[in-house]
C-alpha cells in the first residue's frame, strides 16, 4: 500500500517509515513502503537480532572514541550544516541499521536532533529526494 501522495500533503512526499516486523521464526524484517516512482515499491531486508545488537554495541563504542569526540567538537550537523554544541548533536547512521547499515566511521555522522528525526530510516537518495521536494515547494 502506498503512502500519502503529493496531492494529500501539499505537494510534498513525506518520508515513509521503515516498519520492523518479527517473523514466526524470530527474524526481523525491515519493510519500507514507498510511493515514489523512482525507487523500489518495497525495500525489505532481514534484520537479525544478533546483527542489531552487535551494531548497536559498536555504535556505543564509537560514541566513546576520540574520533567521535572530534566529530562532535566541530559542532556541525552533517545534514543542515548549522552549528550546534556537541551535546546537541546525535549519531546518525547514513545507511540506517534497519536498512542493513553498519556502525563504522564511514557510516556515522553528527546530526542535530531535528535532522536525525526527519531522516529516520531513509537512505541518502531518499533523503535527497525529500529535501528536493521541500525546495521545489518552497518549504524549508
Amino acid at each position: 500500500m502506498a503512502g500519502p501522495g503529493p496531492e494529500q500533503t501539499g505537494g510534498i512526499n513525506p518520508p515513509l517509515p521503515v516498519q520492523l516486523r518479527r517473523l514466526a521464526d524470530g527474524r526481523r524484517v525491515g519493510f519500507m513502503p514507498t510511493a515514489r516512482a523512482e525507487t523500489l515499491n518495497h525495500f525489505t531486508i532481514e534484520i537479525d537480532d544478533v546483527f542489531l545488537s552487535r551494531e548497536r554495541q559498536r555504535a556505543r563504542e564509537l560514541r566513546g572514541s576520540q574520533w567521535w569526540k572530534r566529530q562532535l567538537a566541530r559542532g556541525r550537523c552533517h545534514y543542515c550544516g548549522r552549528s550546534f554544541s556537541p551535546e546537541a548533536l546525535t549519531m546518525d547512521h547514513i545507511v540506517p541499521l534497519a536498512r542493513g547499515g553498519k556502525s563504522t566511521k564511514g557510516n556515522v555522522v553528527p546530526a542535530c536532533k531535528a535532522c536525525n528525526n526527519k531522516k529516520k530510516y531513509m537512505l541518502p537518495i531518499e533523503w535527497e529526494e525529500y529535501l528536493q521536494s521541500l525546495t521545489e515547494n518552497g518549504i524549508e
